[in-house]
C-alpha cells in the first residue's frame, strides 16, 4: 500500500500571505502522527518563475536540509520556470528541457511529468515525455504506477482552468490504453479539489494552496482567497485501487 500527501499551486511570491500558507500545511503534515511514504507537490511551486521563489520552497518543504519527515516529490507546473526549478529547488544543472522524474517504493511507483510548456499557460506532455514515461515503465517491469503532473487532461467545468487543460489528451488515453501497470492520475492547477475519471482511470485534481476556485454557481469571482489552504491524501491498496481524501489546514 502506497500513501501520499498531496499539496499544490502554492504560488510562493515572496509575501507573508503566500509563505504563511504554505507553512500551515507544511506544519500540518510535519506533524501528523503517523507518516506517509511521500509528498507529493503538483506544480506552480512559485508564482514568477524566480530562483528566490524556489529557495523559500526547497526551505519550507526541506528539501535543502532535508527536515522533511518523508520525501518530498515535485513536478512543474505553468507558473514555473525549468531552469530556476532545477537550480534553486532541485540543486541541480539549469536546463530548458522537461522536468521527469520516477521515485520507486515498494509496491508502487510515482512519475512526476512535466507538462508545462515554456511561455504558455496551456499545458502539453511532449514527445520527450511520453517517450520518458513508456521508457520507465516499461524499466518498473509491471509495478503499479501513479502519474503525476499540473494540467488535468478534462474539462473541470469552470472557465478558468477549462481553458488551459493539457493538450492533445488522446496522446495520453492512447498510452494508458497500451500501459495497464498505471492506476491513476494526480494533477493540480485548477485549485478545486475533484475527482473524475480519465481514461477509464481515476484522476484526482488537488485543492489549492494560495487559494481556493471559486466554481459558476458559488457566486461571483473565480478565485477564494478566505478558504483555507488544502492538502489531500492518496492510498493506492494492494488490490490497485486509488481512495483519496482531502482535508484543509485551518
Amino acid at each position: 500500500m502506497l500513501v501520499l500527501a498531496h499539496i499544490s499551486d502554492l504560488h510562493l511570491d515572496g509575501t507573508e500571505r503566500a509563505t504563511e500558507r504554505a507553512e500551515r500545511v507544511r506544519d500540518r503534515l510535519w506533524e501528523l502522527p503517523g507518516p506517509v511514504d511521500a509528498l507529493l507537490v503538483t506544480g506552480d511551486i512559485a508564482d514568477h518563475g524566480a530562483e528566490a521563489e524556489y529557495e523559500e520552497a526547497a526551505r519550507i518543504l526541506g528539501l535543502r536540509d532535508r527536515g522533511a519527515p518523508f520525501p518530498v516529490l515535485t513536478c512543474p507546473g505553468n507558473h514555473d520556470s525549468r531552469a530556476a526549478y532545477r537550480k534553486a529547488l532541485l540543486g541541480e544543472p539549469a536546463g530548458d528541457g522537461p522536468v521527469n522524474s520516477v521515485r520507486v517504493f515498494d509496491d508502487a511507483a510515482v512519475l512526476m511529468c512535466d507538462s508545462s510548456v515554456p511561455g504558455s499557460d496551456e499545458g502539453e506532455l511532449d514527445e520527450e515525455t511520453y517517450a520518458w514515461i513508456e521508457e520507465t515503465l516499461d524499466e518498473l517491469d509491471g509495478l503499479p504506477a501513479l502519474l503525476a503532473f499540473h494540467h488535468p487532461p478534462v474539462a473541470l467545468h469552470h472557465p478558468l482552468p477549462d481553458a488551459y487543460q493539457l493538450r492533445r489528451p488522446s496522446a495520453l488515453a492512447a498510452l494508458l490504453e497500451r500501459r495497464s501497470e498505471v492506476a491513476g492520475i494526480i494533477t493540480g492547477h485548477a485549485h478545486t479539489p475533484a475527482a473524475t475519471t480519465f481514461g477509464g482511470l481515476p484522476l484526482v485534481v488537488g485543492p489549492g494552496v494560495t487559494w481556493t476556485l471559486r466554481l459558476p454557481w458559488e457566486g461571483e469571482g473565480a478565485a477564494d482567497r478566505e478558504a483555507p489552504p488544502g492538502f489531500a491524501f492518496h492510498v493506492l491498496d494492494d488490490e490497485g485501487r486509488l481512495t483519496s481524501h482531502f482535508r484543509v489546514a485551518v
